[in-house]
């Protein structure tokens, strides 16, 4: 099974519309979409505006395939679970998002070798054309790694962080 999805913030239609166009012009009956909160109705494949956390693990789990949003969320459950995933980022630009943080991080992930991804509606045709190719990335773990926590403590510590509202920093609220 494909499992598609748009996260819970914002319906993302023109990820799922070439998606669903995709579907039914190659026959696929093995495509299962999460799309929110729109009135787009996917006509080729099975869908649900949201699911319930343990619903959705389970299409995760069982899916062969993820296509999805650029979001961290979806991104690091992919590589944790050794999913292959294709991401297309919303885009501020076009009203889809607050900022281009997800255009950001699919940049970044691409250059890293981590994810595969469709910068655009005729990229999402041309990648989508060949997701049996798709192969999972490097496992990441379910935790930091502990030089990474202690990077993180020795900059709280460190004062080079910016103070929280009033002037008072972190560890005195």
């Amino acid at each position: 099974m494909i499992f598609v999805t748009v996260g819970t913030d914002l319906p993302f239609d023109r990820m799922v519309k070439v998606i669903d166009e995709w579907a039914g012009a190659t026959g696929r009956k093995d495509v299962f979409a999460q799309i929110g909160e729109t009135e787009f109705r996917p006509r080729h494949l099975a869908f649900s505006k949201f699911l319930e956390p343990p619903d959705f693990v389970r299409n995760f789990s069982q899916a062969s395939t993820i296509v999805a949003h650029a979001g961290m969320g979806t991104i690091l459950s992919a590589l944790r679970y050794e999913k292959p995933i294709l991401v297309m980022p919303r885009r501020a630009s076009l009203g889809e998002q607050r900022n281009e943080h997800q255009l950001a991080t699919a940049k970044r992930l691409s250059e890293m070798g981590k994810i595969t991804v469709a910068f655009d509606e005729a990229e999402l045709r041309r990648c989508l054309e060949d997701l049996g190719r798709l192969q999972p990335r490097e496992k990441i773990g379910a935790h930091a790694s502990p030089a990474l926590i202690q990077g993180l403590k020795d900059y709280i510590h460190s004062g080079r962080h910016p103070a929280r509202p009033g002037g008072a920093p972190p560890h005195a609220a």
